[in-house]
């Protein structure tokens, strides 16, 4: 194990981390986390929203890593008991792919990050140029089903990056629960079903059985594809564009 090892509770920051070719060096991970096999070494801490203070002390961790404005609490309270916490919050997309960089950074792996931010940029600019010309379909995308809601914060700038209209929610805002008038009047050619914390497991039905008033295509992914701020997202973006823009 690495000398500064990492207590990641954000599975954001634990894709990162990999990306950045850096899994030596967590020790510790939540369950919602994916590591790689061969890591069957790193310590679970609980979940995202529970850890585990207990096991986090035992790590003794140089840094711990935490994400999203649910876990804020969390962050205060690991502040107070001591640890040195890294935070992101990302709304846009820039956002996402700037914290690749400032990740790094405060890691001690300024050019690790770098790295990953200008591959980042690379594989979107790759993207916008293939679907620069083409028309742009309207895309609902649903992170949430009870009620529904649609997806927010980077969101809307990922379907953009994939060649698409977004009329649901505005850049950078949160999600938020949609009408079902609101959806119908803008009558989207496609639908997105990236149901938080389902992965792919998720039933077209969802929208299909509904009864609105429309009929998108209807693609269902896996939802770290585009409700995860790491390089996932750039994964999403690019499944996205083939989705909406198939090749002739």
């Amino acid at each position: 194990m690495n000398a500064s090892p990492i207590v990641s509770l954000a599975p954001s920051a634990t894709a990162t981390i990999a990306a950045m070719g850096l899994t030596d060096r967590l020790a510790g991970v939540t369950t919602h986390c994916s590591v790689d096999a061969e890591r069957a070494d790193v310590t679970r801490v609980g979940g995202w929203l529970n850890p585990s203070y207990d096991r986090i002390r035992e790590i003794d961790p140089a840094v711990v890593c935490t994400s999203d404005e649910l876990q804020r609490e969390i962050r205060e309270e690991l502040h107070d008991r001591g640890y040195d916490v890294v935070h992101r919050e990302p709304a846009r997309l820039d956002d996402v792919i700037e914290g690749f960089e400032a990740l790094g950074e405060v890691l001690g792996e300024t050019d690790a990050g770098t790295r990953l931010a200008r591959a980042s940029r690379e594989r979107l600019d790759a993207v916008e140029t293939r679907v620069a010309d083409r028309d742009r379909p309207v895309v609902y995308c649903e992170e949430w089903s009870d009620p529904p809601m649609a997806a927010g914060n980077w969101v809307p700038d990922a379907v953009r990056a994939a060649g698409g209209r977004y009329p649901f929610v505005s850049p950078g805002e949160r999600s938020r629960e949609i009408r079902r008038e609101t959806v119908e009047n803008a009558d989207p050619d496609h639908a997105v079903l990236h149901v938080c914390g389902h992965g792919d497991r998720v039933s077209p039905d969802r929208i299909a059985g509904r009864g609105w008033g429309v009929d998108p295509e209807i693609h269902v992914v896996d939802d770290s594809l585009l409700n995860q701020p790491s390089p996932r997202l750039l994964d999403g973006i690019e499944l996205l564009s083939d989705r909406l823009h198939p090749e002739d």
